[in-house]
């Protein structure tokens, strides 16, 4: 049997509760390339304080996405407990189990052979 991954449940709510729900405001936060050449200090400031970020369009169209780092750290570790839930809900699917006792029972062998 394959050996599934482990997720501390603490973890992933403190990552969902650490996204925090940005409204997008229309007007504020669609920017056109050549604003963002000629304020990208100002627009700088404005996504690192309200963590909101700034769609960059060009001709119309929406080109980029500008975002501040803390933002963009938690959505990737966000991303990434997502993959693993869902690879452990296709492990379910699969019947790739093993119990909570054979789990802590591979953990106490490895620890003390340590």
């Amino acid at each position: 049997m394959q050996e599934g991954i482990i997720i501390d449940t603490r973890s992933l709510f403190g990552i969902i509760k650490s996204l925090e729900v940005t409204h997008m405001h229309i007007t504020k936060d669609i920017k056109s390339v050549t604003y963002l050449k000629s304020c990208a200090a100002e627009l700088l400031k404005q996504i690192n304080e309200n963590h909101r970020p700034v769609i960059i369009t060009q001709n119309g169209e929406a080109r980029a996405v500008l975002q501040d780092p803390e933002s963009y750290d938690r959505m990737l570790n966000a991303i990434g407990m997502l993959k693993l839930i869902a690879q452990g809900e296709e492990n379910i699917k699969k019947g790739k189990l093993k119990t909570q006792e054979a789990v802590f029972a591979n953990i106490d062998k490895m620890l003390s052979a340590k």
